[in-house]
Formats: structure tokens, sequence, C-alpha cells
């Protein structure tokens, strides 16, 4: 792998960490949002995760990461008796969103992390090319 392909790949890292955390950001505005219908509640969003392959596909061929989309929780959502809410159907039920907080917290911690490490990555290497530039003088 070349160092320039270590830019690549960090740099394509880094993009996906961003709109894993805006996914997240996205999950945790939308947690406490209710709906009169099972179909209009919010669902959790996650990031799917892709390798991006170069050439021939041989161990050597990694380019970066990718995300080819963003899917929607299956989990079902709760169903909460509340006839006072504006929002409640018919029946006085409202329809809340299967936002986790707790693991939404969890993957933005991670997701940052993530995002933090590529950055470091990306400047080590700038740095390493400097030094080598700075050799031949």
């Amino acid at each position: 792998m070349s160092m320039l392909a270590i830019f690549q790949v960090s740099s394509s890292a880094i993009s996906a960490q961003s709109q894993r955390l805006n996914v997240v950001a996205s999950n945790l505005a939308n947690a406490n949002t209710v709906s009169g219908t099972e179909q209009g509640a919010y669902r959790a969003r996650q990031t799917v995760f892709s390798t991006i392959l170069e050439g021939t596909g041989s161990p050597d061929a990694v380019g970066g990461v990718s995300v080819p989309e963003v899917v929607e929780s299956q989990t079902p959502v709760p169903k909460r008796y509340e006839p006072g809410n504006p929002m409640a159907n018919a029946e006085g039920y409202v329809y809340a969103s299967n936002v986790n907080e707790v693991e939404e917290m969890a993957n933005m911690i991670s997701a940052s992390r993530s995002y933090q490490s590529n950055a470091e990555i990306f400047n080590t290497t700038k740095t390493l090319m400097l030094r080598t530039l700075q050799l031949g003088q």
C-alpha cells in the first residue's frame, strides 16, 4: 500500500464516520417524538458500511470504506396509552419512536473515536511524508 493510499483510506473512513454521526444525531433528535399511527412513528436508522476494493481484489487492493445505504430499524415501535396527547389516535394511543438512547450514545462515542483515530492517521502520515522529504535536503 502506498503512502498516498493511506490518505484515501483514512479520508473515506472520516467521511463514513461523519455520516454515521449525522445519523446518530438524527436518531437522538427524534428519540422522544410520537405519532398517532404506527407507520408515522420515527424509526431509528443505522448506517451500513462497505469496503471499497480497488484493482484485482488482491489483499492490498483495499481502497477505503463507503456508506452504500442507511437502513431503518425493524424493532417494533412502542405503543403508549396517552388519551390527553394531541397526537393520540381514536383509542387514545400514541406510537413512540423505537430509538434506544443508550445504544445511540454508545454508537456516537464509537463513531467519534473512529473519526478521531482516522484523523490522527491522516496527520501522522502527513508528518512522516514531510520528514521523508526533509531527509533529501
